[in-house]
C-alpha cells in the first residue's frame, strides 16, 4: 500500500464517488480555540466515506466475473457494498446487526441487497459473513478497501492549506489507515489523530499497550465503531503513524451531534460526530491550529433522534 496506490483509486472511482466539501463555522472554530475545517463525508454518496473503499473493491471483483458478493455491515458498509453492487449489476448480501438502525437497512434494500441480521458485534457478523456463498467485501482489512478510504485524506490535502492536525473516527480503521497513509506519505509534518467512543476503547488500548487488543461487545451509540478489535491489516498502519488516540465520551458525542444539527443545520451521525465531540471537548488540549475533522457520516434515523439528545 502506498501514495500511488491511493492515488489511482482516487482516479477510479472518481466517477460516482464525490469529493465532499469542506464545511466552516465562526462559532465552531471560537468554541474549540482553533480554526476548524470540516471533512463533510456525511454528505457523501450514500450518506458516508465508506462508498470510496466499497466501489474500489467492488469494481475489481466486478471485472474478475464475479456475480454475487457479501458484505458485514452495522449499516454504512452494507449501504456502499449495496450501492456498488448495484452499479456493477452483482447480487449482494448484507448481513446487519440485530440492532442495526432503521433507515441503514432501508437503504440497504432500497439498493437491492438481501439482508441477514446476525449477532450484535462486528466479529460476529463478519465470521457469519464468510460462511455464505458469494466474494466477501471486507469492511476495513483489504487493501483496495483501505486505499480507497484514503482517498479522503488526499482531498483534505488538496482542499485546505497549511493543516495542523487532522482527525480520524476509528472502528476497525479502516478511515483512519488510509488516511495516515495519504498524509503521513504526502506530508509527515501533519498530525493525524485518531477519535474513539470512551465505551468502545479498542484502538485507544492497542495503541498503549502496543499489541491488538479484544475487548468484547461495546454499547456506544456510534455504532459504526463497535468494533471488538483493530483489523490485523489496519492497526500496523496506524502503530506506525497515528500520533494520538483521542476518547470522547457518550454525552460528548451527544453535544457534538446538537451543536452540528443547531448551529451548522448538518445531519451527523454518532459515528461521525466523534470528531466534532474531541473537538468540543478540547481533547486535544491545543489553541490557534488549523484542524480538520473528518465527520464520516450521516445516516440517522430521525424518529429516534431523541435518544441522541444530551
Amino acid at each position: 500500500m502506498s501514495i500511488d496506490a491511493i492515488q489511482r483509486a482516487s482516479k477510479k472511482i472518481r466517477p460516482i464517488v464525490k469529493e465532499t466539501p469542506i464545511l466552516t463555522s465562526k462559532q465552531l472554530s471560537e468554541k474549540c480555540n482553533n480554526d476548524i475545517f470540516v471533512k463533510a463525508e456525511h454528505l457523501q454518496t450514500t450518506g458516508s466515506f465508506k462508498i470510496r473503499g466499497a466501489m474500489n473493491k467492488v469494481s475489481d471483483v466486478a471485472a474478475k466475473g464475479e456475480t454475487a458478493i457479501i458484505a458485514a455491515s452495522s449499516g454504512n458498509h452494507g449501504q456502499a457494498v449495496a450501492f456498488a453492487a448495484k452499479t456493477f449489476g452483482l447480487q449482494a448480501t448484507i448481513v446487519v446487526p440485530e440492532d442495526a438502525a432503521i433507515p441503514k437497512i432501508n437503504a440497504i434494500q432500497a439498493y437491492g441487497a438481501n439482508i441477514i441480521k446476525h449477532g450484535y458485534t462486528s466479529e460476529e457478523r463478519i465470521n457469519y459473513a464468510k460462511t455464505l456463498e458469494g466474494t466477501f467485501i471486507p469492511p476495513y482489512d483489504d487493501p483496495l478497501i483501505m486505499e480507497g478510504q484514503g482517498t479522503a485524506g488526499l482531498e483534505i490535502l488538496d482542499q485546505v492549506k497549511d493543516i495542523d492536525i487532522v482527525l480520524v473516527p476509528v472502528g476497525g480503521g479502516g478511515l483512519l489507515s488510509g488516511v495516515l497513509l495519504a498524509i503521513k506519505q504526502t506530508n509527515p509534518a501533519i498530525k493525524v489523530i485518531a477519535c474513539e467512543p470512551a465505551i468502545a476503547d479498542d484502538t485507544y488500548q492497542s495503541y498503549k499497550q502496543e499489541k491488538r487488543v479484544h475487548i468484547g461487545q461495546t454499547e456506544t451509540i456510534a455504532d459504526g465503531l463497535r468494533t471488538s478489535i483493530p483489523g490485523e491489516m489496519t492497526f500496523p498502519i496506524v502503530q506506525q503513524y497515528v500520533d494520538d488516540v483521542v476518547l470522547v465520551t457518550e454525552e460528548e458525542i451527544k453535544a457534538a451531534m446538537m451543536f452540528m444539527y443547531e448551529r451548522m443545520k448538518q445531519v451527523v451521525e454518532p459515528s461521525g460526530a466523534v470528531t466534532i465531540a474531541a473537538c468540543l471537548g478540547k481533547k486535544l488540549q491545543v489553541t490557534g491550529k488549523r484542524i480538520v475533522p473528518i465527520v464520516s457520516g450521516g445516516n440517522v434515523d430521525l424518529f429516534s433522534l431523541h435518544h441522541y439528545l444530551p
